[in-house]
């Protein structure tokens, strides 16, 4: 899918030769990635490139990518061998939304960095408190709440805690990850105030068939 001088092979020859784990300085990162977002030309670039799929590399989009409760995240591209993956997620119309994982306070197993490239949406960040016998996220603290448009910037790493409450239509971003650092990641619903804890299916298989 990529094509040679393009932005996203750019971004990938820069990740592919950082010369250190990238998970080990996400920092970093978000130093390479920042003026690379604001390069002009980066939405018509990933058009491009979208509409140019092979019905072989669309197949292969569609199988790894997937619908969450808030957006369509859709994988541009994610190679075991390569320590990040590149990723565009769709918002739904609001009136769509169900309650569940960017609207809720959560974090994510893995760092990443990520830029708005059409719409807005409001994003809180927050301090959490986790009991120690469950676990799970016990209170949840409001730091910080952003209107970002198009073109902002934001990187989160994977202790960090944030949410996204609200989302124009539309709205589409870029994400940059780095391979999960944790086996597992937390949310938390500030209306009932629980909490929960959320296991990829991946981690899960090599007890399954200890569990039939």
């Amino acid at each position: 899918m990529l094509t040679r001088l393009s932005p996203l092979s750019e971004l990938a020859t820069r990740l592919r030769t950082a010369g250190f784990p990238l998970a080990a300085d996400w920092r970093a990162v978000d130093g390479w990635f920042r003026p690379w977002a604001t390069q002009t030309g980066l939405r018509e670039e990933l058009r491009t490139q979208l509409r140019a799929l092979s019905a072989a590399q669309a197949t292969k989009v569609l199988r790894s990518s997937r619908e969450t409760t808030t957006h369509f995240a859709w994988c541009l591209l994610d190679s075991p061998s390569d320590p990040f993956s590149f990723w565009l997620h769709e918002y739904k119309a609001q009136q769509d939304w169900r309650e569940g994982y960017a609207d809720s306070v959560h974090n994510h197993r893995y760092h990443f960095c990520t830029t708005i490239l059409r719409g807005n949406y409001l994003h809180e960040r927050y301090e959490t408190t986790v009991d120690a016998g469950t676990g799970l996220i016990s209170s949840a603290r409001l730091r910080r709440r952003t209107s970002c448009e198009a073109g902002a910037c934001a990187t989160m790493l994977a202790h960090e805690f944030h949410r996204i409450p609200e989302a124009a239509t539309g709205t589409m971003t870029f994400l940059v990850k780095s391979r999960p650092v944790s086996s597992f990641s937390l949310s938390f619903d500030p209306a009932s105030g629980t909490g929960h804890r959320h296991v990829p299916v991946e981690v899960r298989l090599g007890e399954l068939a200890d569990r039939i």
